[in-house]
């Protein structure tokens, strides 16, 4: 019996959760075979990690188009579009019933621990573009497979590989020992074990992002029912006008409530700052707490708990003999990373890009989704859908539906990049209205956008 050719077996998409879905969507209603890959034992395993969290997109804006047809026939309806689902809402009322749809093209528990092309290391030129993809995965048990495709979509995230407290992206000293009081994650105070872990404590939180903000809304939450509970917000930079983002000028409104939450806690003395922190060192004290030390030699006073939230990074270990172009910066698409660098660019804004931005050295293989981001902070799930839409068509050969790439995003509400923002002393201008007072929206394959006092 013959060997399938390549345009016979499956593209592999790595991840059921949104964008690897959305993905699976695209490639079947493209008349492709999809395969998806998930090391979880449900759709959206990293999504429900979170599933306390409410997103600051609504409905409207984390369904994608090819998958709400293909859900279209079992009599699913998307809920209200303008509402706001939590992580677990998005994971059971969508994510799970576009998997179920998708039926046995999904896996569970199934971890992929490498992908190469067929009989060919990185090393070897001579016939790789003819060669199928061979991914090698780990099931239950232990028991590895390798499985044969025509192109694979990474959509593996970077939940798996949060960054660390160091403020030079690796641990800071005596981070690792001391990992029984430290979190990577926004804690869930409506479990109880997880609240008594905070209530009345001193808690050090981590970080400046929308996961910072939200970790420090439910900490001052906690201070009003529980007393001795308080917050230290631990920032690299100094507090301005524009530390807890867009506000009410936010196209992303939940977003820009989120930031004036945080700013409230700080506020209404439920957190203190310190600013300019460059944590170097954690240090115990007697009683076993811990002793944040910056790289200027500050000491802080002792906390209980610390929650680092200093973003996420790709787990690149498993294309170790796929040739990749990255960004040696963001580990991005090195076409791609220009374009979302957020030590260049203001507001987050978001340039055109689809299958050509997307793409490697080695043909056929993508990072899409917040893989595709690598460090870079501003991804949107609308993003994602455009990116797997572009990508199958691609690989369908309509070359043209590849290219034309036509999206309108919100700006982020943030205003000068994280490279400025590092500068402790670093002031973000508001004069003129500031991009962050009245913001732009990017349609995308139109051009750059513009706005009232540049951005």
């Amino acid at each position: 019996m013959s060997a399938p050719t390549t345009d016979q077996l499956p593209v592999v998409v790595i991840g059921a959760g949104p964008i690897g879905l959305a993905a699976a969507a695209h490639l079947a209603e493209r008349g492709l075979e999809p395969l998806v890959l998930e090391a979880g034992p449900l759709a959206g395993t990293a999504v429900r990690d979170w599933a306390h969290v409410r997103l600051f997109s609504p409905w409207a804006e984390v369904t994608d188009p090819a998958a709400e047809k293909l859900l279209a026939p079992t009599g699913w309806v998307r809920p209200d579009g303008s509402t706001y689902p939590t992580g677990g809402d998005w994971a059971e009322k969508y994510l799970q019933p576009l998997a179920d749809t998708l039926g046995d093209k999904v896996r569970y528990g199934a971890k992929v621990t490498g992908v190469a092309r067929a009989g060919r290391d990185r090393t070897v030129d001579s016939g790789r573009d003819e060669q199928p993809f061979t991914v090698h995965i780990q099931i239950a048990g232990g028991q590895e497979e390798r499985i044969t495709a025509r192109a694979v979509i990474d959509a593996s995230g970077t939940w798996s590989v949060p960054s660390p407290m160091g403020a030079n992206g690796l641990p800071a000293l005596g981070e690792k020992a001391a990992t029984d009081r430290i979190s990577y994650r926004v804690p869930d105070l409506s479990d109880p074990t997880v609240r008594a872990r905070y209530a009345g404590r001193r808690t050090a939180v981590v970080g400046s992002g929308a996961s910072a903000f939200t970790a420090l809304a439910h900490l001052a939450d906690l201070a009003e029912e529980e007393d001795g509970t308080h917050a230290v917000w631990i920032l690299r930079r100094g507090i301005s006008a524009n530390t807890y983002g867009g506000g009410e000028a936010d196209q992303l409104p939940a977003r820009g409530a989120l930031g004036l939450r945080a700013k409230a806690a700080v506020e209404a003395g439920h957190a203190g700052a310190a600013t300019g922190f460059r944590t170097e060192a954690i240090e115990r004290d007697t009683e076993g707490r811990l002793i944040l030390v910056a790289e200027d030699g500050r000491r802080l006073d002792p906390v209980d708990e610390v929650i680092v939230l200093t973003g996420l990074r790709p787990d690149l270990s498993f294309l170790s003999e796929i040739r990749l172009g990255l960004d040696e910066r963001l580990q991005a698409p090195t076409a791609l990373a220009p374009l979302i660098d957020p030590n260049v660019h203001s507001c987050g804004t978001v340039h055109p890009h689809g299958v050509n931005e997307l793409s490697h050295p080695e043909q056929g293989v993508y990072l899409a989704g917040m893989k595709s981001y690598g460090r870079a902070p501003t991804f949107l799930a609308m993003t994602g859908y455009e990116q797997v839409r572009s990508i199958t068509a691609a690989l369908a050969g309509d070359h043209e539906a590849a290219e034309r790439v036509e999206l309108t995003l919100p700006e982020t509400g943030v205003c000068g990049g994280a490279g400025l923002f590092d500068d402790p002393d670093a002031a973000q201008s508001s004069e003129g209205g500031g991009c962050c007072a009245a913001p732009a929206t990017l349609q995308i394959g139109l051009g750059v956008p513009t706005a009232p006092g540049g951005c």
